[in-house]
C-alpha cells in the first residue's frame, strides 16, 4: 500500500504535468499546486523538496517563481518515485534489489517458502509498476485515480 505522502507527491506531479502540457506553462506556487491537487499545503513543501533533489522538478525563486516539471512525464518512473518517497517496495527485505537484507529469522533463503511465494507475486507486481510512468497517469484518469485513490 502506498503512503499518503506518496499520494500527495503523485497528485502534485499530476498537476505539474498538466501544467507542462499547456501551450504556455508557468511555474506553480505551492499554494496553487495544493489547491489544484486537493492536498494540504503544509506537506507539499517537504515532498517537493525531495522530488526536486531527485531532479524531477525545479524550483524557481522570485515573483513569478514556483515549481515546474523538468523531466518529461515519460521519463518519470512511478517505481522510482515510490522508492524515493516510501523507500523499498519489496514485501520482504530479502527480495529487495536495492535494499537487500537477509531476514533475521531465516536460516536458509533457498528453502524459505515465504520468500518463494512472495517472490512470484512481487516480480509480477514489479514488472507492472516498473513500466508505469507519469505520462501513463496523465494520459489516463482511470490509472491516476487507481494509483492516488482519488
Amino acid at each position: 500500500m502506498i503512503t499518503q505522502k506518496m499520494k500527495y507527491a503523485l497528485k502534485a506531479l499530476l498537476v505539474l504535468g498538466d501544467e507542462a502540457r499547456r501551450d504556455h506553462p508557468e511555474a506553480l506556487t505551492i499554494e496553487a499546486i495544493a489547491k489544484r491537487s486537493g492536498t494540504p499545503k503544509r506537506f507539499l513543501e517537504q515532498i517537493l523538496l525531495e522530488v526536486r533533489n531527485a531532479g524531477v522538478v525545479a524550483s524557481i525563486r522570485g515573483r513569478s517563481g514556483g515549481y515546474t516539471l523538468i523531466k518529461r512525464p515519460e521519463d518519470v518512473s512511478i517505481s522510482e518515485l515510490l522508492r524515493l518517497i516510501d523507500g523499498p517496495i519489496a514485501p520482504l527485505p530479502c527480495l529487495s534489489r536495492r535494499a537487500y537484507q537477509r531476514c533475521e529469522d531465516c536460516t536458509d533463503e533457498a528453502s524459505c517458502r515465504l520468500r518463494r511465494v512472495f517472490s512470484e507475486v512481487f516480480w509480477s507486481y514489479l514488472i507492472l509498476i516498473e513500466s508505469l510512468s507519469l505520462a501513463d497517469m496523465l494520459g489516463s484518469e482511470a490509472v491516476a485515480a487507481q494509483v492516488t485513490g482519488a
